[in-house]
């Protein structure tokens, strides 16, 4: 009997679809795809069309079973991307045009690589990106929308798409992540680094602990209410120093406690057995990431400490191969992260601007590729 044709529907939020449909085509390894997490973001408010990100997910079916899907929002500004573009919108906006809204497939405020074309392995990938390049062009134009951005796909999925899509221009970056090269343990991982900066590292773990800062984490459900109250507390003081409320509310948080446990480290860091400080990571099936941090004191190296050393040995620890602890940051680079290209692809309608925003990826990728190239012989190890 043949099977049914493929179909595509929009989905206005991710609670239309169920976990185990949806969850039923993401990687293990990647919980920020997850339908909890997603439904996290929408459920609490953080990701609303009053915040400027408007669920338009996209879905295709085979009769009643889905088989890929595209996580899709209209977006009204750049806020939370780590893809800045800004410059793109307002050269539009100079020449009468209008750059918002726009179309961004995307994990909301968190710029980790991963697939984001999320396909079932027995369907035809090709006639799947087929059906979705229609769905997001045809949004494009009867919504008049400027523009169809993916962030941070990972290398198969930037290569499929630039595959499929010859129009779609891309733009290169660089992130900083650990890798274990069989260290064995922290011990090992400082033995395989240059004299230098072995010292320097245990001078800094050393400094912690002679401030009196006790380091510890908690996985799963030993991280309670209480634990996560503190921890938002301090996440919430690293946006107040800048100036600006957090992207991510309490709730979100709360919420990732109850439904994905298991996908929770919490490092926090202890005064006289009071905490002062947390760090919120993710566990994958091979990687962890580092995603929040805020601390209530001010004390030297503990951001290192809590956010790059605990990372390292719980990977150790653990069996875990990759750590990203977030974006940005030479700093990661002597302490043993390794520069590695991340990609974005971007549809632009208007094609003065396209033409445009192609020559500036173009020229900032060579620079980019350069830096990289220099990064990796900078790296701390012998």
């Amino acid at each position: 009997m043949p099977l049914p044709p493929l179909s595509i529907t929009i989905l206005p939020t991710i609670e239309a679809v169920t976990a185990s449909q949806w969850d039923s085509l993401v990687d293990n390894d990647q919980p920020f795809l997850r339908h909890a997490f997603l439904h996290a973001l929408e459920a609490s408010g953080s990701v609303s069309e009053a915040t400027g990100w408007e669920p338009c997910h996209l879905s295709v079916w085979q009769g009643e079973q889905l088989v890929a899907a595209l996580p899709m929002y209209r977006k009204h500004h750049s806020y939370g991307e780590y893809v800045f573009d800004w410059g793109w919108a307002e050269a539009l906006e100079r020449s009468g045009g209008r750059y918002y809204p726009k179309a961004l497939s995307a994990v909301p405020f968190t710029p980790v690589p991963g697939a984001r074309t999320l396909i079932a392995r027995h369907v035809d990938a090709r006639a799947v990106r087929g059906l979705l390049a229609g769905a997001w062009r045809e949004q494009c134009e009867s919504l008049g929308l400027s523009s169809w951005h993916l962030l941070f796909a990972d290398e198969a999925d930037v290569t499929a798409w630039q595959a499929q899509c010859p129009e779609l221009i891309t733009r290169e970056g660089v992130q900083f992540q650990w890798r274990d090269r069989g260290f064995g343990d922290f011990e090992g991982f400082l033995a395989s680094m240059t004299s230098k900066r072995r010292k320097m590292i245990k001078r800094e773990r050393r400094l912690v602990a002679e401030q009196g800062l006790q380091v510890a984490h908690l996985e799963g459900d030993a991280i309670t209410s209480a634990d996560m109250v503190h921890f938002y507390r301090c996440y919430a003081i690293t946006y107040h120093e800048r100036g600006r409320p957090p992207y991510l509310n309490y709730d979100f948080f709360e919420r990732l406690r109850q439904t994905m446990p298991e996908a929770l480290v919490l490092v926090q860091a202890y005064v006289e057995g009071r905490p002062v400080a947390s760090a919120l990571y993710f566990r994958g099936s091979s990687t962890l990431y580092g995603r929040y941090w805020g601390s209530e004191v001010v004390a030297d190296c503990l951001h290192f400490e809590a956010c790059y050393y605990q990372g390292i040995e719980y990977c150790l620890q653990h069996g875990l191969t990759l750590f990203d602890p977030g974006t940005q940051g030479e700093h990661k680079l002597v302490r043993g992260f390794a520069p590695q290209r991340v990609r974005s692809l971007h549809y632009i309608s208007h094609p003065g601007l396209a033409a445009g925003v192609a020559q500036f990826c173009h020229e900032e990728g060579e620079h980019v590729s350069a830096y990289r190239d220099a990064a990796h012989q900078a790296l701390p190890f012998k």
